[in-house]
């Protein structure tokens, strides 16, 4: 099929169209607990993101500004538009979530066009935006499975820092604002999120409870429980957070030896998960006669499906042998 302009326009306003639609049903009426939500995590995101860009002078980085302010609007009406902020900056974006979207619909077109230009049809348009999302999780996730390790990894020294402000006569609020002062990120930020919802006036309790929702540590999950325990019966805290402290630096170099001797088994596993595929795309782009058959015939299908399910047990069983709990 010879893609000649008009077929191009056609698609790319289909892919519009599509995107236009995806936005304006997710702006769904939501109710007035998500939107005093909304306003209350305003106040609980760190300044540089909250905070309103001036004019930089660049006409592109200006124009990306003015589109994403004129579509935030629109996302602001979704009860999504708030778990999206939360995944933002779980996987340390500074950005909002307006400029999110434009970036992932930008990036969706483009490879859309690519893609079409190079298979000769306008169906692959429509490809791309969808592959441009999926691919959007998947890196939010790396992002945010990255900064959650570099979290467990600062968590026993911070532990350390509270104990001995509470061993200096602190209360347990200034120990954590002294923490959010003292830490490295991505725990300072953390803790001065909290110091700034205890500020609003929630008390200490909600607080640790949000940033246990927002991190989904277990080793901080332990902390929370310990704090709470102790402020029911009470006792010396400062030492309780010795303890743990010590319990969680060694259950880090346990899992960083862990993650050591089993690095080879994962990098072997990604290798051998992801060599068929890349060898199937070169395949196509270099000789689409001789890898046609696959994507054409019936028996070419039954035979990636079969290749496909086979791939994916293998990739699933490496993953459950190197993953050992601590």
């Amino acid at each position: 099929m010879t893609l000649t302009l008009p077929a191009i326009a056609a698609a790319v306003l289909a892919a519009g169209t599509v995107m236009s639609l995806t936005v304006w049903a997710a702006g769904r009426r939501v109710t007035e607990a998500d939107r005093v939500a909304a306003r209350l995590s305003q106040y609980g995101r760190p300044a540089e993101v909250a905070a309103p860009r001036v004019r930089t002078g660049n006409p592109i980085r200006d124009l990306i500004e003015v589109v994403s302010t004129a579509i935030a609007p629109l996302l602001a009406r979704s009860s999504h538009t708030g778990k999206l902020a939360d995944d933002l900056q779980k996987a340390d974006l500074k950005l909002k979530s307006s400029e999110w979207v434009l970036a992932v619909a930008g990036a969706g077109v483009a490879l859309g066009v690519l893609l079409a230009l190079r298979f000769g049809t306008p169906v692959m348009l429509l490809v791309g935006p969808v592959a441009a999302w999926l691919l959007s999780g998947v890196f939010l996730k790396f992002r945010q499975g990255r900064r959650t390790r570099a979290f467990n990894n600062q968590l026993g020294d911070t532990i350390t820092l509270l104990s001995n402000a509470l061993k200096a006569g602190y209360s347990f609020a200034q120990a954590l604002a002294s923490v959010a002062q003292n830490a490295s990120p991505p725990i300072s930020e953390e803790f001065g999120r909290a110091v700034r919802e205890i500020a609003l006036g929630i008390n200490v309790d909600d607080a640790l409870h949000h940033m246990v929702q927002r991190n989904k540590s277990e080793d901080f999950d332990l902390l929370v429980t310990a704090v709470q325990i102790q402020r029911v019966v009470g006792g010396n805290l400062a030492e309780v957070l010795d303890t743990i402290a010590y319990t969680i630096r060694e259950r880090v170099r346990i899992q960083g030896e862990i993650r050591t001797l089993t690095a080879q088994a994962r990098v072997s596993g990604i290798i051998i998960t992801l060599l068929p595929f890349g060898l199937a795309g070169v395949l196509e782009m270099l000789s689409p006669s001789y890898f046609g058959p696959m994507l054409t015939e019936t028996l070419g299908h039954i035979l990636l499906g079969i290749g496909i399910f086979s791939i994916a047990i293998g990739a699933a069983a490496i993953q459950k042998i190197v993953k050992i709990e601590v």
